[in-house]
């Protein structure tokens, strides 16, 4: 089991940062993701569609050879809250990992969470920031058009229209002090220069795939479920919608071309 892959799943292809970030964390570990393609977005769901569609895409990562799972999806993760989907195997979210992080990175007790309308609404990163650490003071903003942003290539640190977006959403989190900002969403670590540009010197972004990739790597160890393999492992791609697309598009989130087999698979 131990060779078995780590799966990963999003509503598209943010949760590609994570993959991004257990390549370099873990860079023997073999992973299979799958990106809800057809189906982007999920943060602007009902509660009851995001569970399925959650349900769904558990379902089909179990269709494969994997001893983890992660939800590299902000929105998912946030529905879920503290309790696990499966009970066989290691799972983790993206919002436990990040507040743990923010709680020990903040110097002033002020820390903002940005995320899809579902995320924010949901108060998930809230309420587990809290539980780790109750003083600590949360700002929270959704900012819904990040993900279409995103996926839709509108990338580079001097684009006008995502740096007004940014201005819009970010301009009252900056007000209120915070020293710490989540980015409550896999697609937004994409557009962290903008992101910075406008929160300022002094204020250091939380990656929520970063965190997920390290926590994993904390589960596997704890389980000693780290593989013994010295060769570099291989990446798999599912996506539930156009195959091209994906690949024209994940070079935004990876940094590089898709290095891995990208296959066309309904759930």
């Amino acid at each position: 089991m131990n060779r078995d892959a780590i799966g990963v799943f999003d509503s598209g292809m943010g949760g590609l940062t994570a993959v991004k970030a257990l390549g370099e964390i873990l860079p023997h570990e073999n992973i299979i993701y799958f990106g809800d393609t057809a189906r982007i977005p999920y943060g602007t769901r009902s509660r009851q569609t995001i569970q399925r569609y959650t349900q769904e895409d558990i379902a089909f990562l179990r269709r494969h050879p994997v001893k983890m799972i992660i939800a590299a999806c902000g929105t998912v993760s946030s529905m879920l809250g503290a309790d696990s989907p499966v009970e066989d195997m290691p799972f983790t979210g993206v919002v436990y990992p990040a507040a743990r992080a923010a709680c020990a990175a903040t110097q002033n007790g002020r820390v903002g969470i940005i995320g899809t309308p579902a995320t924010v609404a949901s108060g998930s990163y809230e309420n587990a920031i809290h539980t780790i650490d109750s003083a600590v003071d949360v700002t929270a903003m959704a900012c819904p058009l990040f993900v279409h942003l995103v996926e839709y290539g509108y990338t580079d640190r001097n684009d006008p229209i995502t740096r007004l977006a940014a201005e819009e959403y970010l301009t009252p989190i900056r007000e209120a002090g915070v020293d710490t900002l989540i980015l409550g969403c896999t697609h937004y670590p994409i557009i962290a220069p903008v992101i910075a540009d406008i929160m300022g010197e002094g204020v250091k972004l939380i990656s929520a795939s970063e965190e997920a990739a390290k926590y994993a790597k904390q589960c596997l160890e704890e389980q000693d479920l780290l593989t013994d393999s010295t060769e570099r492992g291989h990446n798999v791609y599912y996506v539930s919608d156009s195959v091209s697309m994906f690949r024209d598009n994940a070079r935004h989130f990876l940094a590089d071309a898709v290095n891995g087999q990208v296959f066309s698979s309904r759930i």
